[in-house]
């Protein structure tokens, strides 16, 4: 059955990824761009301004990713717990929250360039105009910004991928369009870049909007007592996985620091036309976490050990090779993709660029296996691990090798300790399990450093999966032989056994019927403590059998018998389509 647990759970993490990729890839690209028009309709200076701008952006969506992130996890937990009336609390905790801090955000970005903050970063008069610009125009988009993740965040949880597509697309073209408008017809300079991007942001966020506010959506807003509950859990996991970036501003700073005083304007440039253009490649691995961020939420509150594991081998053994081979596709495409930004090849700008694509993408398979079980240790409360990958990940290996290298190789020192601090991401992270196993991982149990108590073991449980209609001929007998072997009463183990060969037959009836594709029925039967908990998983069309459990059709009395039956004998059904799963859960 582990090998049917791998192949569902990767099939499913593959179906969900491209969207994933798409909703990590905007920022990127909304990045590539301003810069591909800064460097062509404004100027270097305007490339630097964009640059020094950077620790601002990642505060804002550091900030936007704790809510999203905190509110996704908790809610997907509560999903896998079916404990569905929780999520409609934390999704209006996340809506207000993240309104409040727009405004606020909004207010201090105005307040900087009124006090003429930018002289604390650069002395260029002309990079500091352009800086002011721009930062002015950002503040019309941090509202829509904000939202626009949340609302992708519930979208992605209701398995409403189309939406966020589309809306990703639209902004995407709407946003040529504008920094075209804006930049070569209108003059605008750094200030059209920024008011481009931040109309563009409220297109993509009221195309999602548009879902919540018809009514049809899971997720509604309802200012009610006893909102703030999930505040502190929210918080605190989203806090886990934004500490990265809240380092990674800390680092900006200090390696903006050290590239002015090693490579000039010139070097922020170069690092920035870079790191610009390979964000849209980083929202691969970026859209490879968010998938298993999700992923790993449900099965933590399904207390599902063989997916956690399923799901991380997806990553080690498929999602860091397809990462390996988009980092050597860049390295060898480097040259065009400096030409994108500067087309002198002697100068220096081009030349640092180059060294750009050519060293930078080495750190991409690394972050994969880093970023994967930094997400693992989120959902299991890993404080440890979480803060100590953190910490180094997000700001003392970069910025240490960058203040050791730089001085010595200059720009290609920072490029270098990007790639070292992933190597030590992963040293830290192999420590981290000698020492909680006291002995070297084996396996990946002790990898991933799974208490021994998670889940049901396999002694307390039975797992099988079912491809066709003639496998449900068997699946009565198997589950009413195991649940007799636990010393289940008679009643309790035939009617397990029926149960689930009427629903499962339901299955494969109706949903493998409704489409040309392949589907999977996962079931597990748990008896633990007294409990005998049934599960049923598949892929097919969202259908709640409970629709059906009390229509009769007076032509057809035995029509849908079997589902009412179920719903008669059953103690409690519990439905719910997470992640375009139809999950159902039966207590006997």
């Amino acid at each position: 059955m582990e090998a049917n647990s791998t192949r569902t759970v990767s099939k499913l993490f593959f179906r969900l990824l491209p969207v994933q990729i798409v909703l990590s890839a905007i920022g990127s690209i909304n990045g590539i761009v301003s810069s591909l028009f800064a460097s062509n309709a404004v100027g270097v200076e305007a490339v630097s301004a964009i640059g020094l701008f950077s620790p601002f952006n990642m505060v804002i969506t550091t900030l936007a990713g704790v809510f999203a992130v905190g509110s996704q996890m908790v809610c997907a937990t509560y999903m896998g717990k079916n404990e569905l009336e929780n999520t409609q609390r934390v999704f209006s905790l996340d809506i207000t929250i993240s309104v409040v801090s727009s405004l606020v955000l909004s207010a201090f970005m105005v307040i900087f360039v009124a006090l003429s903050g930018a002289r604390f970063l650069t002395g260029d008069e002309t990079v500091i105009r352009y800086f002011n610009q721009y930062m002015l125009g950002q503040t019309l988009g941090v509202l829509p910004l904000m939202l626009g993740q949340q609302c992708a965040t519930f979208l992605s949880l209701e398995n409403m991928m189309r939406r966020i597509t589309v809306a990703s697309i639209v902004y995407i073209i709407f946003n040529v369009i504008f920094n075209f408008v804006f930049l070569r017809v209108l003059k605008m300079e750094a200030l059209g870049l920024a008011i481009a991007a931040s109309i563009g942001m409220w297109i993509y966020f009221g195309i999602q909007a548009e879902h919540f506010l018809s009514g049809r959506s899971v997720y509604k807003l309802k200012l009610v007592k006893g909102m703030f509950k999930e505040l502190k859990d929210v918080l605190k996991i989203g806090s886990h996985g934004a500490l990265v970036n809240i380092y990674m501003i800390i680092r900006a700073g200090i390696v903006n620091g050290l590239m002015v005083k090693y490579a000039g304007s010139v070097g922020v440039s170069a690092f920035t036309a870079a790191n610009t253009l390979l964000g849209f490649f980083w929202a691969i691995p970026a859209g490879m976490v968010s998938v298993s961020r999700m992923l790993m939420s449900v099965y933590t509150g399904e207390q599902d050990r063989e997916s956690l594991k399923a799901n991380m081998k997806t990553a080690l053994y498929k999602c860091v090779p397809i990462m390996t081979l988009v980092a050597v596709f860049i390295i060898i495409f480097g040259d065009f993709f400096t030409r994108i930004y500067f087309n002198d090849p002697s100068s220096e700008v081009y030349r640092l660029t180059l060294w750009g694509y050519r060293i930078l993408p080495f750190a991409m398979p690394l972050s994969v296996i880093c970023n994967h079980f930094v997400c693992y240790g989120q959902t299991s409360d890993k404080e440890v691990l979480i803060n100590v990958v953190s910490i180094f990940d997000g700001a003392i290996s970069v910025s240490l090798f960058s203040f050791l290298l730089t001085p010595v190789i200059g720009l290609s020192g920072v490029y270098i300790a990007n790639v070292i601090n992933g190597l030590v991401s992963i040293v830290i992270i192999l420590i981290y399990s000698v020492f909680k196993n006291k002995k070297f991982p084996t396996n990946l149990d002790e990898l991933m450093v799974i208490p021994e108590d998670f889940g049901a073991s396999k002694e307390d449980r039975i797992d099988v999966a079912i491809t066709r209609m003639e496998e449900v001929i068997n699946i009565s007998e198997k589950i009413t032989d195991f649940c007799l072997e636990k010393g289940v009463d008679t009643r309790r183990a035939n009617l397990a056994g029926l149960f689930m060969e009427e629903m499962s037959g339901n299955v494969v009836d109706h949903g493998f019927t409704k489409d040309n594709k392949d589907h999977t029925i996962d079931i597990r039967v748990v008896y633990k403590d007294g409990k005998l908990v049934l599960r049923i998983k598949d892929d097919c069309i969202p259908f709640d059998p409970k629709s059906r459990s009390s229509i009769m059709d007076p032509d057809d009395i035995t029509k849908n018998i079997g589902i009412r039956m179920v719903y008669k004998l059953a103690e409690k059904i519990e439905y719910q389509n997470i992640l375009g799963l139809n999950v159902l859960t039966i207590s006997v």
